[in-house]
C-alpha cells in the first residue's frame, strides 16, 4: 500500500519533494510507501518528476498509475541496472512543479465550471478530462441553453475575482452519505471509498474528489471557455487556462 501525500488538505499539494522507501520493483518501474505523485485518474493526468538515489543517482519518473492500493512510478527505460536500486532503499522524490500546479489550477476551475453549469442551467457533467492546458466537460444532454458563452464567463470570472478559497475535508462514509448535498457531476463515488474526501469551494461547490487543488480561485489566472459543442447527442465545453499563474508553496 502507498501513502498518498497529498491528500489529506489542500496545502499538501503544493510540497514538492518527499522521502519513501521502496516496497516493490516490478518490471521497469518502483512501488514506494509513500509518495507525493499523482497516478492518472479522475480524468486528472499524472504528476511526473524525478527519483533520487544516495549517491547522486537520479531517475526520470515518465507515468505514474495506480496498481490496487500501490502507487506505480514507471522509469525511464536504462541500459544498465541502476546501483541503489532495491527494495527498502530510501528514495527522495521531485515533483514536476509546473505540470503539478497547472493541473491543480484546471482541476479547481474544471470543478468551479461543472457547479455554475448545473446552478444556472442545472446540467450535470458525465465526464471531465484535463491535459496540456485545458479540458473538456462532457454533459448531459440534451443542451437547451444558449450557445453564446460570455454570460457563463462573466459568471466564471465573478467567482475568481472573489478569490474563494478551496479546502480539502476527509470525513466518514457514513458521515458523507448523512448529508451529501446535490452534485454537479454524474460520476458515481464508489462503494469502497471510506473516508471520503470532500474538495469544497467557498459558496460555490462541494463534490467528493482525489485530485489536486488551488487554495483559492484567484491563483487560477486567465481563461478561455469555447462554445458549447453537441457532437453525437453529447454536449461538449472545452476551456483553456492561458497563461500560467505564479506557483506558490504553503506559509
Amino acid at each position: 500500500m502507498t501513502e498518498l501525500l497529498y491528500l489529506p488538505n489542500v496545502d499538501a499539494a503544493y510540497e514538492r519533494t518527499f522521502t519513501a522507501r521502496i516496497t516493490a520493483l516490478p518490471p521497469g518501474g518502483v512501488v514506494l510507501d509513500r509518495t507525493l505523485f499523482y497516478p492518472t485518474g479522475g480524468g486528472q493526468p499524472c504528476d511526473l518528476g524525478r527519483l533520487s538515489l544516495p549517491g547522486g543517482v537520479e531517475l526520470a519518473v515518465e507515468d505514474v498509475s495506480r496498481s490496487g492500493p500501490a502507487v506505480l512510478h514507471r522509469l525511464a527505460r536504462r541500459a544498465s541496472p541502476v546501483e541503489g536500486l532495491a527494495v527498502g532503499a530510501e528514495v527522495r522524490g521531485t515533483i514536476d512543479w509546473g505540470r503539478r500546479h497547472r493541473h491543480m489550477r484546471l482541476h479547481t476551475f474544471q470543478h468551479l465550471l461543472s457547479a455554475r453549469l448545473f446552478a444556472v442551467h442545472g446540467t450535470r457533467t458525465r465526464k471531465a478530462s484535463l491535459g496540456g492546458s485545458g479540458g473538456l466537460l462532457e454533459l448531459e444532454g440534451p443542451w437547451t441553453a444558449p450557445t453564446d458563452t460570455p454570460p457563463l464567463v462573466d459568471d466564471m470570472a465573478g467567482y475568481l475575482a472573489r478569490d474563494l478559497p478551496v479546502s480539502v475535508r476527509l470525513l466518514p462514509r457514513a458521515e458523507y452519505e448523512r448529508s451529501p448535498g446535490e452534485r454537479s457531476g454524474l460520476v458515481p463515488l464508489p462503494h469502497q471509498v471510506d473516508p471520503v474526501r470532500v474538495v469544497e469551494i467557498e459558496a460555490a461547490d462541494r463534490c467528493p474528489c482525489g485530485g489536486t487543488h488551488v487554495r483559492r480561485l484567484g491563483e487560477i489566472g486567465p481563461f478561455r471557455i469555447d462554445p458549447p459543442r453537441v457532437l453525437s447527442g453529447r454536449v461538449r465545453v472545452t476551456f483553456t487556462l492561458p497563461e500560467a499563474s505564479t506557483p506558490t508553496r504553503p506559509s
